[in-house]
């Protein structure tokens, strides 16, 4: 399935991941009664924090989300990524890790557990990452640095 406008969207693979995604949030807070966070679950998985779940399930949850990429990767016979270089890698995982730290929480935690419980802090917090990778691309794109077509 294509969309006219987008020949190289996959809307059925991102349903899926979609899917998935809502499957673990799902099972980690009726299973384990906590949220999937990952920047949450990565601090804690890296003794960085003292709450959460135990070590060991964060690190079963870290671990198991590349392991889940390349699991798809070899079913599917390969992706092709492009990465602009490991410096602007390094200096956006910095800016998100910070911007976790200050925004109590990462998408996942505030944009797939919260929203779905309702919660206002969440709902504020997604709301604000949204319009904040919203007015990104477009300043990229008024700079000369076209993100998006």
């Amino acid at each position: 399935m294509t969309l006219p406008a987008f020949p190289d969207a996959a809307p059925l693979d991102g349903l899926l991941g979609g899917i998935l995604i809502g499957l673990a949030a799902a099972l980690m807070l009726l299973g384990a009664g906590r949220i999937a966070g990952v920047s949450g679950l990565g601090a804690r998985a890296f003794g960085l924090s003292d709450g959460g779940p135990p070590r060991n399930a964060a690190w079963a949850f870290i671990t198991g989300m590349p392991l889940g990429a390349f699991i798809v990767v070899l079913a599917s016979g390969g992706i092709e990524a492009q990465f602009t270089g490991f410096g602007p890698i390094l200096l956006a995982g910095a800016l998100v890790g910070l911007g976790t730290r200050l925004g109590s929480g990462c998408t996942s935690g505030h944009g797939v557990c919260g929203v779905s419980r309702l919660s206002q802090r969440s709902i504020v917090a997604t709301l604000t990452f949204m319009a904040t990778g919203i007015a990104t691309v477009a300043l990229m794109n008024a700079i000369g640095l076209e993100v998006l077509p």
